[in-house]
């Protein structure tokens, strides 16, 4: 029985392309594959990249159809992944795990170049760091979230000093003035106790490390390079980020004890995916400290949503169409108040989303960097 391939959602010169790659991966597997149009096809190919491959993908997903996901991002919430750019050998590759890794590919000449290696979605190679896409970049996190957009104020030197600035009058000549009483000393400020969240902020650890809770599963954090390797899902993680986390709990590993333990736990995986996950559940369904539930939100970019979280594809969509507050979240995706909460928690904690403010905007704002600067600005 002959298996269906069909693409959708790219433009003709990737189709061709696609096209061009599958024809020739075909011919030496027999034929064993069928391009066919879309609706007839078991499989399709979805260019994620482009600006309805998101939207085709949730239309094939709701119709039953495998989904293929054409993407240089390093995983995709797609069922199968390809990655850019596209070749024969990878389309090969891709075949053949569709398949059922049936067909055994002749071995190569001893100074041919590697094929890509052919992996599940969402287990893919993490990109070097200026091929990732912008909004897997990790940007810093504030040192306290909860002490987000809060400023001490600013005391007099002689109220910071515990003594009362002396006042400009002088005492009555016919008594002298009260002694006054020696300063209080101030209690010392409590310990900052740090979550595994806090840890994951860029700079706050450095180098190859372990870190492991209980009987769960090892975590190898390379936080130099800003990746780790660990289980593809994140559910199991839950109970790491409860609680406070001292230091000592990042077991050093050297270069080559790393590379051993990290080849079991597949490919490497960027490290902003955990605290993502960490924002997620910090807030337990309500807005972190320091946002207005009643403002609104919105995404600058696409998040990576994850798999094991499929409402959030919903809610990301609502988002990007315009800045809404949570409960036209709620209602726009059908998805539950406190479920919409924890995705904008994670996101703000990531610096994918952020509240908007109601201020009117500079009509003539528009006009002072013309078409060029509003494009420098994007």
């Amino acid at each position: 029985m002959a298996l269906t391939l069909g693409t959708t959602g790219m433009d003709s010169a990737t189709e061709a392309e696609l096209r061009a790659a599958f024809q020739q991966s075909n011919a030496t597997r027999g034929g064993r594959w069928q391009l066919v149009e879309e609706g007839q096809a078991d499989y399709v190919v979805v260019d994620m990249d482009s600006m309805y491959g998101p939207m085709s993908w949730l239309r094939l997903h709701a119709a039953g159809k495998h989904v293929i996901g054409l993407t240089s991002a390093a995983r995709t919430q797609t069922d199968f992944r390809l990655e850019r750019p596209i070749s024969a050998a990878g389309v090969g590759l891709l075949l053949d795990q569709i398949a059922g890794g049936g067909f055994v590919a002749p071995t190569p000449p001893a100074d041919a170049a590697p094929a890509p290696v052919a992996v599940p979605s969402g287990m893919s190679a993490s990109p070097v760091r200026q091929d990732q896409l912008p909004e897997e970049m990790p940007k810093p996190v504030p040192e306290d979230l909860r002490a987000r957009g809060v400023q001490a104020p600013k005391l007099p030197d002689s109220v910071e000093a515990g003594t009362l600035a002396p006042t400009s009058i002088a005492p009555p000549p016919v008594a002298p003035a009260p002694a006054a009483p020696a300063p209080v000393a101030a209690a010392p400020a409590a310990p900052r106790v740090h979550g595994l969240a806090d840890w994951l902020a860029d700079g706050a650890l450095q180098g190859k490390l372990r870190y492991q809770k209980g009987t769960g599963p090892a975590l190898l954090l390379d936080a130099s390079a800003r990746t780790y390797h660990g289980p593809a899902a994140l559910k199991p993680l839950a109970a790491y980020f409860e609680g406070p986390v001292d230091r000592a709990a990042f077991g050093n590993v050297d270069d080559a004890t790393f590379a051993r333990e990290a080849a079991p736990l597949g490919a490497a995986q960027p490290l902003v995916r955990l605290q993502w996950y960490g924002g997620l559940l910090a807030g337990g369904g309500k807005l972190l400290p320091g946002f207005d539930p009643a403002a609104k939100y919105k995404l600058g970019k696409w998040p990576q949503t994850e798999r094991e979280f499929p409402k959030h594809f919903r809610i990301a969509t609502a988002m990007m169409k315009a800045p809404a507050t949570l409960d036209e979240l709620a209602a726009a995706s059908g998805v539950g108040h406190e479920e919409v909460v924890d995705f904008v928690n994670a996101n703000l904690a990531t610096g994918f989303a952020e509240m908007v403010s109601d201020a009117p905007t500079d009509p003539n704002e528009s006009q002072k960097g013309g078409l060029f600067g509003r494009l420098r600005g994007k």
